[in-house]
């Protein structure tokens, strides 16, 4: 056998020749068993999903990858973290590349993983369409503690340099957690491993970013998956049975069996199945794999690039007695940051606290709306899949506008809040102002 048999031996189910070889490369491929033999061309479309569920998954394996690197030459050490992440960045062969891949994919997670949420909710993707048995709401659900989890993921790792950035932006964190009503302090303890940031803290962050959370995600990105094919693929797959149906087509008659008999009612594939849907699918292997391996270079390629150009920061070594002016939280994190200065309100002597209703009050009530919202929302199943449906056009209003406001507060946070966390104009100079010991 030559090279060029052997080759093709190996990579035929990514480039099947017949409809036959498509169906068998499913079945033949482990990471091509991950989707169905046929898939519908509008999930497909990049214009539906813009395939952000994709790029969110290949940024945490890129994340994996280069954090298993790093891990090889970082110490979780208060005496020996900063050094080791300088021999990272300034010893170590491509080490500063790494490292810069590294938090430029962190960071770019954290803004993919919120705009996939923001996809979902405007095409009311989580919402049952036209098959039985679907359950699109706890998908949904997962999906907002996925997005809790990639903060999570981000916030921890931001501790490991012990520079001063991460230092206090930790520092600012925890303080704001530890506004929360009766378990607050308890909340900042089991953070810190005690009262102040030390060597139980940079441990406890290590083991959490590098164990704990990213296990808890591989483990809820996968039930997340088994989802989407058990609710029948994407809302996409939901709008074009409706359309076919609304074209009066006679409904195919079938029966679902199962290993052991006929099951009881109608299984996702079934109820939305139409004449000619045939006309509507494609094989999954070549066009959906092409589609997925250009997605998955394009975001690699673009993690590469930023690296190049955006270096990682590495700031002085942490030091408790020396408070930067202004000491920031993390910039997915200064939304709250600056929601705490907003609703900080005094009268006479009396002060609302920022922290408690900026900090825990009005987030964690926006984040329950948003976990519960698919099962308030009595908009009909033809808002299923569908871009800014009418119907829903004040709720996607309402939503926008929320997010709208979370990125001014964003903007202000960190273009706008300098010495001693007074309003500046982007374009305006800092007063130099001595830092504070």
């Amino acid at each position: 056998m030559t090279i060029k048999d052997r080759w093709q031996a190996l990579t035929w189910t990514w480039n099947p020749k017949s409809v036959r070889e498509s169906s068998d490369s499913v079945v033949r491929n482990l990471l091509l068993h991950w989707f169905p033999a046929k898939v519908s061309r509008a999930s497909l479309s990049y214009r539906y999903s813009l395939w952000l569920g994709t790029i969110s998954a290949v940024l945490f394996f890129v994340l994996c990858a280069t954090g298993l690197i790093l891990m090889f030459l970082y110490v979780p050490s208060v005496e020996r973290a900063y050094p080791s992440v300088k021999d990272i960045m300034f010893v170590a062969s491509f080490g500063g590349f790494i490292r810069s891949a590294h938090r430029i994919s962190a960071h770019l997670m954290v803004a993919v993983v919120f705009l996939h949420m923001m996809r979902a909710f405007l095409t009311g993707a989580y919402k049952n369409g036209l098959g039985v048995n679907q359950n699109r709401p706890v998908n949904w659900v997962l999906g907002v503690v996925l997005l809790f989890l990639t903060l999570l993921l981000s916030f921890t790792g931001y501790l490991l340099p012990w520079d001063q950035l991460a230092y206090w932006a930790i520092t600012v964190g925890t303080n704001i957690a530890s506004a929360a009503p009766l378990i607050g302090d308890k909340i900042r303890f089991f953070l810190l491993g005690g009262n102040d940031i030390d060597q139980n803290t940079l441990l406890r962050f290590y083991v959490l970013h590098c164990f704990v959370l990213p296990t808890s995600v591989l483990l809820l990105f996968s039930w997340h998956m088994w989802r989407v094919r058990k609710d029948g693929g994407l809302a996409a797959v939901d709008r074009e049975a409706r359309k076919e149906k609304e074209k009066k087509s006679t409904s195919i008659k079938s029966k679902t069996y199962s290993l052991l008999g006929i099951t009881s009612g109608r299984t996702v594939a079934v109820e939305t199945s139409y004449v000619d849907q045939d006309e509507n699918l494609v094989e999954s292997s070549p066009n959906l794999t092409r589609r997925l391996l250009f997605v998955t270079l394009s975001t690699i390629l673009i993690s590469i690039a930023l690296a190049f150009l955006v270096q990682a920061p590495l700031e002085e070594a942490a030091n408790p007695l020396v408070t930067p002016n202004p000491a920031k939280a993390p910039w997915y994190f200064l939304w709250l940051q600056e929601l705490v200065t907003d609703t900080t309100i005094h009268i006479g002597t009396f002060t609302i606290s920022g922290a408690l209703v900026g900090g825990i009050i009005l987030p964690g009530v926006l984040g329950l709306i948003l976990a519960a919202w698919p099962y308030l929302d009595r908009s009909s199943a033809s808002a299923t899949g569908v871009w800014f449906a009418r119907e829903r056009r004040r709720q996607n209003i309402a939503f926008l506008a929320v997010v709208f406001v979370i990125l001014v507060l964003t903007f202000v946070g960190t273009f706008m809040r300098g010495p001693s966390w007074h309003l500046y104009w982007p374009w305006e100079q800092w007063p130099p102002t001595p830092t504070r010991f």
